[in-house]
């Protein structure tokens, strides 16, 4: 009687081990699946090549600031404007597969609505790039964040971490913002893993001891790992934006920043 009890008690242990291992490899097939999923929507935001005329070198100088002399804005925001008014900005990082909308949740979403919702506002575990709605649309701030998924398939913040070879850091130094009208240029000057703290929630920038005290801190930053350009010291006037994204160990108790100051402001038309 006791051997059948213990056989039954062994399927038993057994059958629940099985369900277990089939439940975990679904959820991790279930999760690479998505991770390798999402519609590519910088075919639908960028202008075609062809409609994109540069203005020549020298137009558009000597205060000549009429329209018809700006040079072009690649983003076709009006047409990005139909599929959803939250968007706002475009980033593009040269060497990477960064080239996505930004956006910003309306008054009738949280701050991480886009944590888990494309820019058409449909779930999606991808998400899309976004801000907080405490970030300036305009990127006027001292720190703008701006945050993405790091996807396995390569997509969304992915290529952030091509910043931590110091070779590829090196020779890749610019990072580009349109938003109506304007062309943002920033230098990229720091990459490193960070805390997970909320960086604008943690700091008060409206006050000039903690905003030096801050940007000090990105150009020396305190990690094993980073990358910091030489030479690069900031005013209190810069205009700085922190790329973030997830570590590629997953740990949730790090991020990994990648940081760029503000060079040029260039009109667009």
């Amino acid at each position: 009687m006791s051997n059948n009890n213990e056989h039954s008690s062994n399927r038993l242990i057994w059958l629940a081990i099985l369900v277990t291992s089939v439940i975990i490899a679904t959820i991790s097939a279930l999760f690479i699946f998505l991770q390798f999923t999402g519609k590519d929507y910088s075919k639908i935001g960028l202008k075609p090549v062809s409609s994109q005329v540069e203005t020549p070198v020298g137009l558009g100088d000597n205060n000549d600031t009429s329209k018809e002399n700006l040079p072009e804005n690649p983003v076709d925001f009006k047409k990005l404007s139909e599929i959803n008014t939250d968007i706002y900005a475009w980033i593009q990082i040269p060497n990477t597969e960064i080239n996505h909308a930004i956006v910003q949740a309306g008054p009738d979403h949280d701050d991480f609505f886009y944590l888990n919702h494309n820019i058409e506002g449909n779930y999606e575990f991808a998400g899309s790039i976004y801000t907080e709605k405490q970030s300036a649309k305009d990127f006027s701030d001292p720190v703008t964040l701006i945050y993405g998924h790091n996807m396995l398939n390569g997509t969304m913040f992915a290529d952030l971490h091509k910043f931590a070879d110091s070779d590829f850091f090196k020779d890749n130094e610019e990072l580009l913002i349109y938003t109506p009208g304007h062309k943002l240029t920033y230098k990229i000057y720091a990459a490193y893993v960070y805390d997970n703290r909320h960086i604008l929630n943690s700091f008060d920038f409206s006050k000039k001891e903690d905003l030096k005290e801050y940007f000090e801190s990105t150009t020396n930053p305190i990690s094993l790992s980073k990358n910091v350009r030489k030479g690069v010291k900031l005013k209190l006037s810069d205009k700085v934006v922190t790329l973030s994204t997830c570590t590629k160990d997953g740990n949730k108790s790090t991020r990994y920043l990648v940081q760029g100051v503000l060079i040029n402001n260039e009109r667009t038309r």
